[in-house]
């Protein structure tokens, strides 16, 4: 057992193939983003303690009964540290470690200084920190895709739903071509097989891949200032599967053949065709607002996405839409600073954000 461990994990931002990504076996292209969550465990004795800038109160205790945290607070952003705590644990028990006491304490870049959210997938950053920090702590050798594992099944007990995606952005940095498994089946792993060998299946459908941005791209971010529900719109779009079935079933094929291709231009560095597929997503994260009458784009994002193509660069929204960020790509070429003072103009905050580190490659 070590005293004292550290541990980080960026945040996320959607490229392309958002919406569909939630459909078993489709895919999206994800970057990870230099601001990073950040987990400290330090060993203690007779009790522990859980304490995050994002939490209302400034400390809280906890103790054990048998395996099980106990602790007297009901915070429902404690829960995705705490099911990340539970499934390593969990995992550590089966390799025969015996479970410590030791504070936590997580601090993070994801939001703005006021707290405001960016939309940068804060609980799946918290949630790969934990397992990541934690596995550094009772020295369990995780690799990347395990990290990614255990902390897909602690965000999976507590949301329910959602594509993962952001969990292996945060788990292997740089940006990930991401094809998402089936949550059926790892909800009746769960209920019946150990972590162990979880771990050491393959998972249906599941692929994760190493991507690198072109020399001759850059990635410009903005923010509109009004944080979006991912969970309510992507409600909202299932609602309109089950309405509109040829409909989303043409969005969803669209969506596959536009993000492999986008995937395809990863591969073989071509800039152009990078460019041309991020364009198209916005068109048909459009029509897929038409149809479902859900607000993917709205006035702000419009006019940040149109203010970056006016100047020669390719945008769109990034994940859910309803508010939060807009992605540009462009040539190195582009003004970047006419873009920001453009953005200003209207409102929209320039954010520092940078492609973040490779931790592994997939």
């Amino acid at each position: 057992m070590i005293f004292l461990s550290t541990g980080k994990a960026p945040g996320k931002l959607y490229l392309a193939g958002e919406y569909a990504v939630v459909e078993t076996g489709f895919p999206a292209v994800l970057t990870s983003v230099n601001k990073y969550v950040t987990v400290t465990v330090s060993r203690s004795t007779n009790g522990g303690t859980i304490q995050s800038k994002n939490l209302n109160k400034e400390l809280i205790h906890w103790n054990r009964q048998g395996t099980e945290l106990v602790f007297d607070d009901s915070e429902s952003q404690l829960q995705y540290i705490l099911a990340a705590i539970k499934f390593t644990e969990k995992y550590a028990l089966e390799r025969g470690i015996k479970l410590d006491y030791y504070d936590l304490l997580v601090t993070s870049e994801l939001d703005s200084q006021d707290g405001k959210k960016y939309g940068l997938g804060s609980s799946a950053a918290v949630t790969v920190a934990v397992v990541k920090t934690l596995g550094d702590f009772y020295h369990l050798n995780l690799s990347a895709m395990d990290i990614y594992k255990i902390s897909a099944i602690s965000h999976l007990s507590v949301q329910g739903n959602g594509s993962l995606g952001d969990i292996a952005a945060s788990a292997f940095g740089g940006i990930v071509a991401y094809y998402s498994p089936d949550r059926n089946w790892i909800f009746n792993m769960i209920r019946n097989h150990s972590i162990s060998e979880i771990l050491a299946l393959d998972w249906p459908e599941l692929k994760i891949e190493s991507l690198n941005l072109p020399d001759d791209l850059e990635l410009t971010v903005g923010w509109t200032g009004s944080p979006a529900s991912t969970s309510i719109l992507v409600d909202r779009i299932a609602l309109t599967k089950a309405q509109k079935v040829k409909k989303y079933q043409h969005f969803l094929q669209a969506s596959r053949k536009n993000v492999e291709k986008l995937i395809d231009g990863f591969r073989n560095n071509d800039s152009a065709l990078i460019k041309q597929m991020f364009s198209k997503y916005r068109q048909l994260l459009d029509d897929l607002a038409d149809f479902s009458d859900v607000h993917i784009e709205t006035e702000l994002l419009t006019k940040l996405c149109d203010i970056a193509e006016n100047l020669g660069g390719s945008a769109k929204t990034s994940g859910a839409g309803g508010g939060d960020c807009g992605i540009v790509l462009s040539d190195k070429n582009l003004n970047v600073a006419e873009l920001k003072k453009e953005w200003q103009k209207v409102g929209i905050t320039p954010l520092t954000l940078k492609i973040g580190e490779i931790i592994a490659h997939a």
